[in-house]
């Protein structure tokens, strides 16, 4: 049976990688830091006397920095257990509490085409962080850096600009094997009827890729560089990836900081989530644009027991 990401992620969210591996490992209680999510333990895997068996609840991993393995809930009960996959993802959703799924071909369908939108996506991404440091990204460059962002920061959070071209991103993601579905798919490009020939969407924008809490890219937000642009930011459009209601920016860097912030702090854009990260205050969050939804209300206490509202002092805030 083929498991949705969706179906696993779940898992993920609903038991902490620690409870599994716990069962098998002494944490070690000097390096270990249990209100973090952080613990530290003599790798199963291999013999040795310092613990270097890493693991961490916010990201769902484990790593060891003696014998190099690594992996996520399943991976663990695979290597350590001898179970198969499915074995692993059937006794991990008994414990999260799940129905295993029943087999969908069209879900399986579905969920190869969110596989090649994310595909999509991640070069996007890569596109406009070259485009940056490039001729073209000069008066970009010059924006951030009025905006007092460093070069560090920016690289961070994979900042990057949109030339002022209708087809040098559908051009790139074609010549990397980007098919014309998919690239439609995934609302990098306006499409539809009326239009003879696509283009892109973003065009002489600063972007600023958003994440979803796995940390895969899933949309973008553009920041208009002209005056003459009436719309100063433009984000994605609803994809099969993405659901703007249903995000915040930033969530999962600042869901790891939350643990030792006790808390998440809402914003209200990109740059006052970014200058926050740079000045030190990394669990900071905003949503996308819309006035705050349920389901990102939820995200939130989902993941801070009392976030704090921090908006502006203008009418919209």
């Amino acid at each position: 049976m083929r498991f949705s990401p969706s179906f696993l992620d779940d898992i993920r969210d609903r038991v902490p990688i620690s409870d599994v591996i716990g069962r098998r490992v002494t944490w070690d209680r000097k390096k270990s830091q249990p209100g973090k999510g952080d613990f530290w333990a003599c790798c199963p895997f291999h013999s040795e006397k310092s613990p270097s068996f890493h693991c961490e609840d916010q990201k769902g991993r484990y790593h060891c920095f003696g014998c190099g393995v690594s992996g996520d809930h399943f991976r663990f009960l695979v290597e350590a257990e001898g179970m198969s996959f499915p074995e692993a993802v059937e006794r991990m959703a008994g414990e999260a509490g799940l129905a295993l799924p029943e087999r969908d071909a069209a879900a399986e369908k579905r969920d190869e085409q969110r596989s090649t939108i994310l595909d999509a996506l991640k070069l996007s991404a890569e596109f406009f962080a070259g485009v940056l440091q490039e001729a073209d990204g000069a008066k970009a460059r010059a924006y951030l850096r009025d905006r007092g962002l460093n070069p560090a920061t920016q690289k961070m959070f994979g900042l990057g600009y949109a030339p002022d071209s209708r087809n040098r991103l559908k051009e790139f993601l074609s010549g990397r094997g980007v098919g014309k579905a998919e690239v439609e798919a995934s609302g990098m490009v306006v499409h539809g009827e009326g239009i003879a020939v696509s283009y892109d969407r973003f065009r002489d924008r600063v972007m600023f890729p958003i994440s979803d809490a796995q940390e895969r890219i899933i949309a973008f937000g553009g920041r208009a560089l002209s005056s003459e642009i009436s719309a100063k930011y433009l984000n994605s459009p609803e994809t099969d990836v993405f659901h703007k209601g249903a995000t915040l920016f930033n969530i999962a860097r600042a869901r790891r900081a939350a643990k030792a912030a006790g808390t998440l702090v809402v914003v209200e854009g990109y740059m006052d989530t970014i200058a926050l990260h740079q000045a030190g205050f990394e669990n900071v969050v905003a949503p996308l644009g819309t006035a705050l939804t349920d389901r990102q209300l939820e995200l939130l206490w989902r993941n801070a027991a009392e976030p704090i509202l921090c908006f502006d002092g203008d009418n919209a805030g």
